[in-house]
């Protein structure tokens, strides 16, 4: 596979229409050849002084090269989003896999053999545009398509749900999340008073909580996490039928996290922990992919659900609604300018084509104000739709005009419409009261009454809540507990504790009663109850547990694929290189990224005297870069690597984090602390699930392999007792 010297990746298909676009907006680069010049394109015979009066004098105001650098520098940052300020992005490509013409007339899903371009927007929500990737966190997931319809943007999330139901309630949220003003902290992160007074004073937050809480909330890599679209749009087709849609996206590589003490390790290392995997992994051509789902609801039906579809805090069980998958979204190739593209992509759940219409979701309804309230702030005026990642690749045609940075030179006499000037023929042009276009859905109903208020089922704030707790499994409970006692541990409020945990009662009580434990606290359901944001409505639900909200659902353990998987490979000098290369060759062909580790980034010797090439050294790769240890075997090896405390750490931090580990041979020295010795049987490993032992076979190999398919092994008892 091609790829670009600078890391750009290379797509499997020519380019398209948006890149052939794009392609026509890029600057030469500057070369010897070309020289530097002026923005106004007079060349530079010398780039390194001012101009003075002397060789020692003052630089002299008459400088017009220095003050145009000078000038331009301090303005080349723009304010950066209020919130998803801190993002990632990629070009692809959208196919569906058939014809949905029977529920919508969106030309973008009829044709499969139609590639329609794409660019995604990876963000976190809290955290400010220098923040780091690894901090616990909702996600952004922005996909602008570029139909020949017009632009359409689905602007969602990595979680189904939100924290409010009313945009009126956004800012506040917002405010209370952010670092607190008084002192500015903390930065990119829940665990303070502020977010939990709000929290614990707003049930409907209680079902975003949940997921906020659990480990879906620290993907190992965007590639590795599912996307939403969280509100309930209508699709309408030609006839003018529409049905409701939710929309989800769920990646080929499956749904996978981080553990919370390894992904702020992780921020401490590498803070572009996420952007960096997205970037390298499309340009080493392993193209990251989605699957394009909706959830479809016949009008009519929406009353059987046991919730209101227009709560954006509630999700559709998919053992109620089976999410059908219509397309695939791929990435395949990198920004060739970070600010230009993924910096001023302007993003906007308004943005629709015919086909897709909005629901009354007050949520969504505030939304489509306030994104271009937010565009016209950050980028300067009306004309950002002409920025080129921004531009449509279909025709436009309209008489707006002017303003800041224009781009279209608009010809003719006529601004205006109706009109006959604009005619060669002097005929009218008039645009009044034809068929229903984009922007145009079935009507909603007349004479509606105008209030300030909420229908009934929008007060249940803690059944669906419930359901995400009780689908959970063991380890996956014991996380999000954990990820309450932490967050509120930050809090310095007593009360602001106690009403969070009496709030959880409502939920569930042990999931209450271990939170509160954790925080010398008694969970008073009543208390809670007694309070002025309470509401005691509860929905009957049709299902008690979902497997779809479990991370560790879907395919059997073992089945699930280790493409791109990172796997750090010990050795030292004394390899045994013959016992080793089989292990390495199975976990390549499955599609796994094998770096070899050292105690210094210098070749060893094997067993038999020859180099053997080495990635990096064991201090600059800790074991949170990566999804699965092995250790090489060969007695001098291992004994090098049992005196290594950077090698020891390794092993038994993947150990403590539920990761894979093979250990080949004599490298079974480094398991020792877990007592476990090389040629230990069946009896003395099961409690060590996920652990390899044995010689460099065939056989060896597929059992890491499947242990590095179950991705996390949190089943292991002695893993809280693990030094590391």
């Amino acid at each position: 596979m091609p790829r670009s010297r600078d890391g750009g990746g290379a797509s499997r298909a020519p380019p398209n229409a948006k890149q052939q676009q794009l392609q026509a907006e890029l600057a030469p680069p500057c070369t010897m050849a070309a020289g530097l010049t002026t923005n106004q394109g007079l060349r530079l015979a010398d780039n390194h002084h001012a101009l003075t009066a002397g060789v020692r004098g003052p630089v002299l105001l008459e400088d017009f090269v220095l003050r145009e650098k000078l000038l331009h520098f301090g303005r080349e940052r723009i304010p950066e989003r209020v919130v998803h300020a801190r993002g990632a992005g990629a070009h692809g490509y959208f196919q569906a896999y058939r014809s949905m013409a029977t529920y919508t007339r969106a030309a973008f899903l009829q044709d499969p053999a139609q590639r329609t371009p794409v660019f995604v927007r990876f963000s976190t929500a809290a955290g400010e545009r220098g923040s780091a990737d690894t901090v616990r966190d909702v996600r952004g997931f922005a996909v602008k398509f570029y139909t020949a319809e017009g632009n359409y943007d689905l602007v969602g999330s990595s979680m189904p749900v939100f924290y409010v139901q009313d945009a009126m309630k956004f800012p506040d949220l917002v405010h209370a999340l952010k670092p607190e003003p008084h002192h500015g902290m903390p930065q990119a992160a829940s665990a303070h008073d502020t977010f939990w007074d709000f929290a614990s004073l707003m049930p409907e937050t209680t079902h975003m909580l949940m997921w906020t809480m659990s480990d879906r909330a620290l993907p190992r890599s965007y590639r590795m996490m599912e996307g939403f679209g969280v509100h309930t749009f209508r699709l309408v087709n030609a006839r003018g039928d529409a049905v409701f849609a939710k929309f989800h996206w769920k990646p080929r590589l499956g749904v996978h996290g981080l553990a919370w003490d390894e992904a702020r390790q992780i921020a401490g290392v590498d803070q572009d922990f996420h952007r960096r995997d997205l970037w390298e992994a499309i340009a080493r051509g392993d193209f990251p992919e989605w699957e394009l789902g909706v959830q479809i609801v016949d009008a009519g039906r929406e009353d059987q659900l046991g919730f209101d579809l227009l709560d954006a805090t509630k999700l559709i069980p998919e053992e109620l609604v089976p999410v059908q998958r219509i397309g695939r979204l791929v990435l395949d190739r990198n920004p060739d300018n970070f600010f230009a593209e993924t910096e001023q992509a302007a993003f906007h759940p308004g943005h629709v084509v015919p086909g897709i219409a909005f629901t009354d979701d007050p949520l969504l309804q505030g939304r489509l104000f306030a994104y271009t309230d937010a565009q016209l702030a950050r980028l300067g005026g009306p004309n950002f739709h002409e920025l080129p990642i921004n531009r449509g690749v279909c025709p436009f045609h309209n008489f707006q005009r002017d303003g800041a940075h224009r781009r279209a030179i608009a010809r003719g006499r006529v601004a205006y419409e109706p009109n006959t000037l604009g005619q060669e023929d002097g005929s009218e042009f008039r645009v009044d009261g034809g068929p229903p276009q984009g922007d145009q859905a079935p009507p909603a109903g007349a004479g509606m009454p105008r209030l300030r208020g909420r229908g009934p089922a929008f007060d249940d704030h803690f059944s669906q809540a419930a359901l995400f707790w009780h689908s959970q499994g063991a380890f996956e409970k014991e996380h999000i507990v954990a990820a309450f006692r932490f967050e509120l541990s930050q809090v310095e409020r007593l009360d602001v504790r106690q009403r969070m945990v009496d709030n959880l009662a409502h939920v569930d009580a042990m999931l209450a009663r271990k939170v509160a434990a954790g925080l010398g606290l008694v969970p008073d359901p009543r208390a809670a109850a007694g309070r002025a944001g309470f509401r005691g409505a509860r929905g009957a639900l049709a299902v008690e547990e979902s497997a779809a909200l479990r991370m560790a659902a879907g395919p059997a353990p073992g089945t699930q694929p280790i493409a791109t998987r990172r796997v750090a490979v010990l050795v030292a000098d004394g390899v045994d290189a013959p016992g080793l290369r089989p292990v390495l060759q199975a976990l390549q062909d499955a599609g796994a990224r094998c770096l070899v580790l050292a105690p210094q980034r210098a070749p060893v010797a094997t067993e038999a005297g020859r180099p053997f090439a080495v990635d990096h050294a064991l201090a600059s790769m800790p074991s949170v870069l990566f999804d699965a240890v092995l250790v090489a075997g060969g007695a001098r090896a291992a004994r090098a690597l049992a005196a290594s405390g950077a090698a020891q750490h390794c092993v038994l931090q993947a150990y403590r984090h539920g990761k894979a580990v093979c250990a080949l041979g004599e490298g079974a020295v480094l398991l020792r602390p877990l007592g476990l010795a090389a040629g230990a049987d069946a009896d003395a490993l099961r409690p060590h699930p996920g652990v390899v032992l044995g010689p460099g076979t065939a056989e060896t190999a597929r059992a890491f392999v499947e242990a590095i398919g179950r991705h996390r092994h949190w089943d292991r008892p002695l893993a809280g007792s693990v030094p590391a």
